[in-house]
């Protein structure tokens, strides 16, 4: 069978679809935002690839449901690559995540030199205790110094992880950064205790806590003024109010006098003590930490500095170089170091390390292989951008060897730059040559042009897409005509070019001697009312640029408080602006009951609606009794959720459907009033193009409706549960909440790639709304790979040459037009793409 053949595919807005897919074939999925291609690539052919496979198997599949379709014929077990990271622990590395730094620790136990604790002379490896499982019996097992004959511990793995005591910094416990509170945010110093110093005391804790403050200030003999303003309080009775006593900080002014015993005779937790203890305390609730996470900043670890580990560990070393030095190489410079190791071991050393060399030789390439160079094994895995995660899978996928087996990828090319995309069809490539089907869906007309096969999906989003609107070779595509794809992929429609830029009105924000990560010692120009795009290659430093450096000073210039920003030696322009914006890719929620409707504030004049009726007012139902978050209106049996949680034995725990509201959160009053023909449940399941249709007479929600609309999201379902968003979808929700505000004129609005997901068509659209931003006063500071957008800009900071170690300057700035005529590596792709029709 040369064919995946799908059947009458009615899921979601799929309209009774019928495709044949060519097997063994890169095959990309596109349309418009909304169209139905993700369900019809992952909740239809991926989901039926997995049931089917495992029913092979002989396995219960009455867990996983079918999806709404007649037929599947000729599929293969699918392994699908979505964009979503599934390690958001502070502990996971990308050298964790695929395993390299796993072959690193063994190298560096098997190999590694190390002075002796006693005499400082060199210690070469033992060659006998290598692996963790020895750790329980080396532990208690040492070897004599060759020099002095002191004992020497064995090294095993376990103490190059930082996720095992016998190597993490005690310090952070292997996590490299420490908590601390910020004062800024829990205390106004210009008050005086009595008056309201400490935000978060109610007054009838305050009364409490100054006794408390005063009986310690008379047991160490000084005298504690609560209606002083803190900033004017004596050093020690500035640190017992922040730190406390028996806290180092305090301790240093009354070393000799033990601490009150209990808080009647002045034992005071401190402040800032107390804050951190609570937080330490609340390990299990998550929300709980996140509201404390407020009040903290985050700081390197002074003992490790950052790199997790203990100083014995970190003083081993492996050709001259410790396992830390390797960690923070860009991979492409660790592939040059591992390729040259034979040149600075032994001879022994590099024969008994060989099997371990070649599987990090190889781990290391097909990294790099698919645009991730720049990256280095320390960088926390939350820290990564979607596609950096998607792509760190790709590389795994790439050692596996399996063929016959579809591969289902979700805009691999998000985060690219246009010469790492031509890197990543040759990866796809790669993968078909092996004999398997690879199936992404891509909206980049570049890979367009590289598949074998392209399915066009359509016509529009939502209600109106769902349809297979063209299929075939690109060429054939190209001359489908209806197909807005085809289009601009012919050069009938292209994302418009404003026919005049913007003149630079003087004012500008000026960035001086930027060094954060990978930045040179940068001075930048960002010229104030106008549309800027900050390009470069991956890895480059555009994010550190703008949101490690601009975007964390912003915070403390406008409101004193936050992270401390990437090291730089000032910004000059902050008095032409009233507030910096700044709207990232991170989640917009934690947990199902966030959706677009509730983050973006429009699902409260829509409850209001509700409750305004003729009906709900009879029944005494109000606004309140129309959330699924609150007793009243909602489903007592699933608490609003929908869903159950089924616990299974040694397996996850399964959601079910509630069998009292079958899922629609309500009860059965509230579901019986309607707002024009809809009820609650159904308002939820709306799109936002269909929602503007019935809420059009509710102004609060009409405009929010609007505003999601412009920014692309006119396909989205407003109840959506805000964990399945992609980052791109979660940015634009935010986008559109933001732009609901009232506008001073003044504000520069920082955006991460805002295009992520978008149809070129979309892109248009969203381009008006950015313009329609900087024509009211504003600016616009975005970092994108798009080169529509970039094209479409007023000014471009071209960042570069290359990633990683490789970037951190400014290889070109000026108009659009001047950085295609500078030769730089985005200059070159955007003449040429000025050059298409």
């Amino acid at each position: 069978m040369e064919w995946i053949t799908v059947t009458g595919a009615r899921l979601h807005n799929l309209k009774n679809v019928t495709l044949a897919v060519p097997k063994r074939k890169l095959v990309v999925l596109t349309g418009l935002s909304g169209s139905g291609k993700s369900t019809l690539a992952f909740d239809t052919l991926h989901r039926e690839g997995q049931r089917q496979y495992l029913e092979s198997l002989g396995m219960v599949t009455a867990f996983v449901s079918k999806p709404a379709v007649d037929s599947i014929t000729g599929l293969s077990p699918s392994i699908s690559i979505d964009q979503h990271l599934t390690n958001r622990s502070p502990r996971s590395t990308v050298g964790t995540a695929t395993e390299v730094f796993t072959y690193l620790r063994l190298l560096w136990a098997r190999i590694g030199h190390r002075p002796c604790p006693a005499c400082g002379a060199d210690v070469p490896p033992a060659y006998d205790v290598a692996s963790e499982d020895d750790w329980d019996e080396a532990a208690t097992d040492a070897l004599p110094c060759p020099h002095c004959g002191a004992p020497v511990p064995n090294l095993v793995m376990g103490h190059f992880s930082f996720n095992k005591p016998a190597g993490a910094c005690p310090t952070c416990t292997g996590i490299g950064t420490v908590h601390r509170a910020d004062a800024g945010r829990i205390v106004d110093e210009s008050r005086s205790v009595d008056g309201g110093a400490v935000l978060g005391w109610p007054r009838v804790l305050t009364e409490h806590n100054i006794g408390v403050l005063r009986a310690a200030a008379r047991h160490y003999g000084f005298a504690f003024a609560p209606g002083t303003p803190v900033k004017d309080l004596a050093p020690a009775a500035r640190d017992l109010l922040l730190h406390g006593v028996g806290s180092a900080e305090f301790d240093r002014h009354f070393p000799d006098t033990p601490p009150p015993a209990t808080a009647g005779k002045g034992r005071f937790e401190g402040v800032l003590t107390n804050v951190l203890r609570r937080y330490a305390d609340r390990v299990e609730d998550a929300a709980y930490r996140e509201k404390m996470e407020q009040l903290l900043t985050t700081e390197t670890c002074p003992d490790c500095e950052g790199t997790r580990l203990r100083a014995e560990s970190r003083r081993v070393t492996v050709a001259g170089l410790s396992i830390v030095d390797a960690a923070r190489m860009p991979l492409e410079e660790l592939a040059a170091w591992i390729a040259g190791i034979g040149d600075n071991t032994t001879k022994q050393e590099h024969a008994f390390a060989e099997p371990v060399i070649a599987d990090l030789r190889e781990r290391v390439r097909r990294l790099v292989d698919v645009g991730v160079e720049y990256l280095t094994l320390e960088r926390g895995t939350p820290s990564l951008s979607a596609g950096e995660a998607q792509r760190l899978r790709l590389a795994a996928l790439l050692g596996s060897g399996l063929t016959g087996v579809l591969y289902v990828l979700d805009e691999p090319t998000i985060g690219l730059h246009p010469a790492d995309t031509e890197r990543l069809v040759e990866v796809l490539r790669r993968l078909r040559d092996l004999g398997n089907t690879v199936l992404v869906i891509e909206h980049d007309l570049d890979v367009l042009r590289a598949a074998d096969h392209v399915v066009d999906v359509g016509p529009g989003a939502g209600r109106d897409g769902g349809r297979i609107v063209a299929t075939g070779t690109p060429e054939e595509v190209a001359a489908t005509a209806g197909s807005v794809t085809g289009d601009h992929l012919a050069g009938r429609r292209t994302v418009p070019v404003p026919a005049t830029r913007r003149a630079a009105s003087g004012r500008a924000l000026v960035v001086r001697g930027a060094k954060a990560h990978n930045l040179k010692d940068v001075t930048v120009r960002l010229p104030l009312g106008l549309l800027v795009a900050v390009t470069g290659p991956s890895g480059s430093g555009k994010s550190s640029l703008l949101l490690d450096v601009v975007d964390r000073a912003a915070r403390r210039h406008f409101h004193g408080a936050g992270d401390p920003p990437g090291p730089h030696d000032g910004i000059d322009g902050w008095e032409h602006l009233d507030k910096v914006v700044t709207i990232d890719q991170q989640a917009i929620g934690r947990v199902p009951r966030s959706n677009a409707a509730t983050y973006s504030d429009l699902f409260t004049p829509i409850r209001e609606a509700f409750a305004a009726t003729e009906d709900a007012r009879r029944r005494g139902l109000t606004a309140g009794h129309f959330s699924f978050n609150v007793a009243g209106g909602r489903c007592e049996r699933c608490t609003g959720a929908g869903v159950l949680s089924v616990s299974m034995h040694f397996l996850p725990a399964v959601e079910v459907r509630c069998p009292s509201c079958r899922g629609r959160r309500f009860n059965r009053e509230v579901l019986s009033v309607r707002y024009n023909g809809r009820d609650i449940a159904e308002a939820l399941d709306m799109t936002v193009a269909d929602a503007l249709d019935t809420f059009a007479e509710v102004p609060a929600a009409a405009s929010r409706l609007r505003l999601l609309a412009d920014v692309g999201l006119g396909y989205l379902p407003l109840g959506q549960p805000a964990t399945t968003l992609s980052g791109g979808e979660a940015q634009r929700i935010k986008l559109a909440k933001e732009l609901a505000r009232r506008s001073t004129g003044r504000t520069v609005y920082l955006l991460d790639e805002p295009t992520t997901g978008l149809h070129p068509a979309d892109t248009a659209r969203l381009l008006g709304v950015l313009q329609r931003l900087v024509d009211a006063g504003n600016t616009v500071l975005t970092i994108e790979h798009d080169l529509d957008v970039i094209r479409a800009a007023d000014w471009v900071v071209d960042l570069g040459p290359g990633g990683g170690a490789a970037g951190g300057e400014v290889v070109a700035e000026g108009t659009p037009e001047q950085v295609a005529a500078s030769g730089s590596r985005t200059g070159k792709y955007l003449a040429m793409a000025s050059s298409r029709p």
